[in-house]
């Protein structure tokens, strides 16, 4: 399914826009051209997200296995939502 958006650009984007697309740019037209920075945007958090779910399971792992305990799937759950 696809959906119509309305965007109002200033003089100045809409030249950067217009730069882009077309004869001499790089997206034949404007709805490529945005669809392409919005799966960039969505790849770069995407991205981020990992990068820190990465950084927090490094530290998890560097931690000295004594700062481990057990606990259940249920006390994770109770433990995150607190």
């Amino acid at each position: 399914m696809t959906r119509t958006m309305t965007v109002r650009l200033n003089e100045a984007l809409n030249d950067f826009v217009a730069a882009n697309v077309g004869e001499h740019g790089t997206y034949e037209n404007v709805s490529e051209y945005i669809r392409d920075l919005i799966r960039r945007d969505k790849n770069q958090a995407e991205q981020q997200a990992f990068d820190r779910l990465k950084a927090e399971l490094t530290h998890a792992f560097a931690a000295p296995e004594s700062s481990y305990a057990p606990m259940t799937a249920a006390e994770v759950i109770a433990r995150n939502k607190a």
